[in-house]
């Protein structure tokens, strides 16, 4: 529990720092169009409980979604099985009026949920080329056609780790898909002042804590991890990131740098000797 505190207060300490130098915007008004639209995108609202969630792909949020279904009656409970539908029945504070937004802004508890961003990364990379056709084809096959030696005929589900980082690196870091763009763009925590910083690690007793706060229903719990679901383990991660050039790892950690920082995460360990174990 100490060294939650300390991680805790370390991350809103970090943040306070950061968000409080002149150049940085204090709040969505004050975001390029561009940026503003992206967060006002993910924050989902609920007028019956009052809150914002900005919801980060690869970061429990699709249980998350289905707690805002089941809170607003749209779903009868949070172990209905099926494929998620990530539109219908949400409610986007970008569909708001200007003053609509700036009301729930001010008034209403505001949360997010973050993730080591190496293993963020990861876990997009083996769900979205490993299982999901749509990926492979619409980013897979242009991945490979662009770094691979004769890659033009690949279907797109062949995309090494290596080839995806790379990939990454030559990205506008503004025009990424939100399963990989950094969770400082999605969710701007300098410009919307969140009230609670969940994390990954500790998932279900930070959804608890939230779930009490906004004060939910005793019925409704977050739910256990899907059977089909594939986790990053330490070992896959290491596996990972001691497989691949170590340049390519340095180069694309500027690009996430915000989201190591901000939230308190350990930059990777690449040295021989982490990767000799």
């Amino acid at each position: 529990e100490l060294e939650l505190e300390v991680l805790r207060d370390t991350r809103n300490r970090t943040i306070r720092a950061l968000c409080g130098q002149r150049s940085v915007p204090r709040s969505v008004w004050e975001l390029p169009a561009g940026q503003r639209r992206t967060v006002l995108r993910h924050l989902l609202v609920s007028d019956k409980y009052r809150f914002l969630y900005c919801y980060v792909p690869k970061v429990a949020c699709s249980n998350w979604k289905r707690i805002l279904k089941v809170l607003e009656g749209a779903l009868e409970s949070v172990d209905v099985q099926g494929k998620m539908d990530h539109k219908s029945d949400l409610v986007f504070l970008g569909d708001m009026k200007p003053e609509e937004i700036s009301y729930r802004l001010k008034h209403y508890y505001k949360f997010l949920f973050v993730r080591n961003p190496m293993e963020r990364l990861l876990s997009a990379y083996r769900n979205k080329f490993g299982e999901i056709k749509e990926y492979q084809q619409k980013y897979g096959v242009e991945i490979v056609r662009r770094y691979r030696k004769n890659g033009g005929n690949s279907a797109g589900d062949d995309v090494s780790f290596s080839e995806f980082l790379q990939y990454l690196l030559d990205e506008d870091v503004e025009r990424m898909n939100e399963h990989w763009m950094p969770i400082y763009n999605l969710c701007q925590p300098c410009a919307v002042r969140y009230d609670f910083i969940g994390s990954y690690e500790r998932l279900h007793d930070d959804a608890n804590h939230i779930l009490e706060h906004i004060q939910a229903p005793s019925f409704i719990r977050f739910p256990e991890r899907q059977a089909w679901y594939k986790p990053v383990t330490a070992e896959t991660l290491h596996y990972y990131l001691c497989n691949t050039q170590r340049r390519l790892i340095r180069e694309l950690l500027p690009k996430y740098i915000l989201d190591f920082s901000l939230f308190a995460y350990p930059l990777p360990n690449i040295t021989s000797e982490f990767c000799r174990h």
